[in-house]
């Protein structure tokens, strides 16, 4: 009996044992899940009650969309059926009367066949002939071979099909020195004849197009370039803008048949906007416009029409980004009111006491109100400067006021929603 008593006390201390370590493990999760939740609290609460003053950049922006109009010029030719080889690339400049594209003869590919077949025969005859050989032609030769050690480093198409045109005029030219050298009647002087009656052939039947006056050449052509002009402004409106069933930020198709040469020193955007900022614009403005390149160039409002009662049409000048501008006809931008840096707070740290603007620093525990200039206002954040001494001299402060003056600086830690009657 006795045993089974020992036996039974044993597990009784047992189980309040275990019991223990229950509670005392629940007190210690209890205890862990309160800290975490307080300091989650103070992490909420931290920014919600106090604002580090930071430097930043401050906008008031929208994002719209426009329309690009350009003083542009197609150029077209007669044989533009035949296809065409670019002379200017797109994006570069071209001057007045310079020739920007040619058409293929009809009878082209031909033609130029020969004159390669030609060209391979002239080497072989040249090669295996060394009276062919003089300084002249050795020169030409060692050009030859530095084009086509660069040729395999260059993976921009426009620059090889320039060294490509680089390289043929260079083996033309060592094949007329030869021929010049060579007797009369010889197989490379026959050969060389030849090709001269083949290339007088290709040039007399391509067709040259010039520029018809200095510009940028594009061959981004989609037949708006006599209706969108800049002097088109009184008759646009949102519906006609909207019936072109234009696809925003699709890049214009590069043109088989003509080209066009596009004003460099300026282009337009026509958007429509019903905000505020649109309804107060004025002509003469200047902006800022973002483009999806993420390039902030500026613009001048230069022509305002009342679409309706609450729409703006707005056309703005640019003098920058013209080539990129020329692949599109439609895009989306951010239409930037107006920009500023310097420090920045938020709106609802800023007090405002009879016409006068404060905000509450905390240093250390103790508060005090500082005096600030409102430069500029966003819709969450201001950018604000502390007043220099004559601007607190004309708004009639005393040198004693004035030499007491606390300036808010970055860095500097600041209430929100604070309470300006509680700080002295």
């Amino acid at each position: 009996m006795k045993e089974e008593e020992h036996k039974k006390q044993e597990r009784k201390i047992n189980l309040l044992a275990k019991q223990k370590k229950k509670i005392l493990l629940s007190i210690i999760l209890i205890a862990i899940l309160v800290y975490v939740i307080y300091t989650l609290y103070l992490l909420i609460k931290q920014p919600t009650d106090v604002f580090t003053v930071e430097k930043g950049n401050l906008y008031l922006e929208e994002t719209d969309v426009g329309y690009v109009i350009r003083d542009e010029q197609v150029v077209k030719g007669e044989n533009y059926k035949n296809g065409m080889e670019q002379i200017i690339a797109e994006g570069e400049k071209a001057s007045k009367d310079e020739a920007i594209f040619r058409y293929y003869s009809s009878n082209e590919e031909n033609l130029k066949k020969k004159i390669e077949e030609l060209d391979i025969k002239i080497q072989d005859a040249m090669s295996k002939d060394m009276s062919y050989s003089n300084p002249d032609i050795k020169i030409i030769e060692n050009q030859i071979d530095e084009k086509m050690q660069n040729i395999n480093k260059i993976t921009d198409s426009a620059k090889l099909e320039e060294y490509k045109k680089e390289i043929n005029s260079l083996i033309s030219k060592k094949a007329k020195i030869a021929g010049e050298n060579s007797p009369q009647g010889s197989y490379l002087k026959q050969l060389i004849e030849e090709r001269k009656q083949y290339e007088s052939q290709l040039n007399s039947g391509a067709e040259y197009v010039t520029a018809p006056k200095s510009g940028i050449v594009s061959y981004k052509v989609d037949g708006l370039e006599e209706t969108l002009t800049p002097d088109c402004f009184s008759e646009l409106s949102k519906e006609y803008l909207e019936s072109l069933n234009l696809k925003t930020g699709k890049v214009i198709a590069t043109s088989t048949e003509c080209g066009k040469i596009v004003d460099n020193f300026y282009c337009y955007i026509v958007t429509i906007s019903n905000s505020e900022n649109a309804k107060n614009a004025k002509v003469g403005d200047k902006v800022k416009i973002r483009l999806s390149n993420n390039e902030e160039i500026p613009a001048e409002i230069v022509n305002i029409a009342n679409e309706s009662e609450d729409e703006r049409l707005i056309m703005l000048k640019v003098e920058k980004q013209i080539v990129e501008l020329t692949n599109y006809r439609k895009i989306t931008f951010d239409l930037i009111w107006w920009s500023a840096k310097g420090l920045k707070v938020p709106n609802q740290a800023i007090v405002n006491v009879d016409n006068l603007n404060y905000v509450v620093r905390n240093r250390a525990g103790y508060l005090s109100k500082l005096l600030v200039k409102v430069t500029n206002v966003g819709e969450n954040y201001s950018i604000v400067e502390p007043y220099e001494s004559d601007e607190l001299k004309e708004m009639g402060y005393s040198n004693e006021e004035i030499s007491k003056y606390k300036k808010i600086t970055l860095y500097d830690e600041i209430l929100l929603n604070p309470d300006i009657n509680k700080v002295e």
